[in-house]
């Protein structure tokens, strides 16, 4: 085996590992980029990003991590382009990349990363005589021809645990951190606990800040505490072909993982813990009042309910958010009352709300961050998280025929 290290030419048009996650096309390739450069650089390789210019102040390089350079590339305007317009600026990515390699200590390989960038791979390649690896992260085909109108995390799993041959699956999100011995150290387990249908690993949330957290991050942080999630689960594949794998009834990022867990404890057999198979789970840069658009969930809430009722109550919510329907309650009577004349009891039931609202308020405060921008943002969308609560509750109530509150 050749163990000479290589000097490795990573090329990801629009996903930089200096990109913050979260934001406008930076996500999950970003993180894989990322880990994948500095990987193949603690093996001893030497390893170049090249990926686009997209603000005029970047340098033209950036050493990130021993042996790992992040190469900024004139292409198109130094701005945010949406990578589903980057297509016409990928001739003079690949004219400033061949003209930045040609000038460098030759590379061994190319290894381009999204489609766009094998397009510019096959340029350097044969301009250059190297081998050319790819990586498609998607294809737009292979996704409609599996998933058809179904869509959420539940299709993508199925699709990718039935064309694996192993006999288990390794479950992490496209944004997690695996640490070193997270593959390692699941196996293992695995390996011992023959009568495990699967297990939950550790999942680390980083802080991003000094002293209390947002809202928003102190829910990616109840990740820590999760009972199962599949940002870090293993699974055995027969036990996964025995109840059919995730249910895709689930259309979105919620209550799929709780679902399976569920099934397999009920149909396979006990799910574990090992608390030594770790990722690292980033919290997501989100947009102002991203708690509003978080109770559609409450929709599979429902589901979840009406399939494993006793479970649900168990270990997921053991009374329905009583304050909500009473808010909702005394919101929609106080106009009533109002209009047959009972003004006293229109008014109590407007200070009833309001009073109820402080305290929805002041609760989601006790233990996140308190400053002016946050705690605006807290006591105005929960006057709003109530009403949204109750409507996608009775909505999935009503869709899955349930008598679920």
């Amino acid at each position: 085996m050749n163990n000479t290290p290589l000097r490795i030419a990573l090329t990801s048009e629009h996903a930089s590992p200096l990109a913050a996650l979260g934001g406008t096309d930076a996500g999950g390739q970003n993180v894989y980029v990322t880990n994948v450069a500095k990987s193949m650089a603690r093996a001893g390789h030497h390893v170049d990003v090249f990926t686009r210019r997209d603000a005029p102040h970047l340098p033209g390089s950036v050493d990130i991590s021993p042996g790992v350079r992040v190469m900024h590339i004139d292409a198109g305007p130094a701005a945010h382009v949406p990578k589903e317009r980057l297509l016409p600026h990928m001739p003079a990515f690949g004219a400033s990349a061949l003209k930045s390699m040609q000038h460098s200590v030759p590379y061994s390989v190319v290894h381009a990363n999204f489609f766009m960038s094998g397009l510019v791979g096959l340029r350097l390649r044969d301009r250059l005589r190297v081998l050319l690896v790819v990586t498609f992260h998607a294809l737009g085909l292979v996704r409609r021809k599996h998933q058809g109108a179904l869509r959420g995390p539940a299709v993508e799993r199925n699709c990718g645990w039935r064309a694996a041959r192993a006999a288990l699956i390794a479950f992490t999100n496209d944004d997690t951190l695996p640490q070193p011995a997270w593959l390692r150290e699941g196996v293992a387990a695995m390996t011992e606990r023959t009568g495990w249908s699967a297990l939950c690993g550790r999942i680390g949330v980083p802080r991003m800040r000094r002293g209390r957290p947002t809202d928003h991050e102190l829910m990616t942080i109840g990740l820590e505490s999760a009972q199962f999630a599949t940002a870090n689960a293993f699974v055995r594949r027969d036990a996964l072909a025995r109840i059919g794998g995730f249910d895709e009834s689930f259309t979105r990022a919620w209550r799929e993982d709780s679902d399976l867990q569920f099934r397999l404890v009920e149909q396979v057999g006990p799910v574990g813990k090992c608390p030594s198979a770790m990722v690292l789970h980033p919290v997501r840069a989100e947009p102002w009042g991203v708690c509003l658009r978080q109770q559609r969930n409450s929709f599979f809430d429902a589901l979840l309910y009406e399939k494993h009722p006793r479970l649900y109550r168990a270990r997921i919510r053991a009374l329905p958010p009583w304050k909500y329907y009473l808010i909702v309650g005394m919101t929609l009577a106080a106009p009533l009352l109002l209009w047959a004349g009972a003004a006293s009891a229109a008014a109590t039931a407007a200070v009833l709300v309001v009073a109820l609202w402080l305290q929805l308020g002041v609760a989601r405060l006790r233990h996140t961050a308190l400053g002016p921008a946050h705690v605006v943002e807290m006591l105005m969308t929960s006057a709003l998280i109530p009403f949204l609560s109750v409507c996608w509750r009775v909505r999935g109530a009503i869709r899955y025929r349930v008598l679920f509150l």
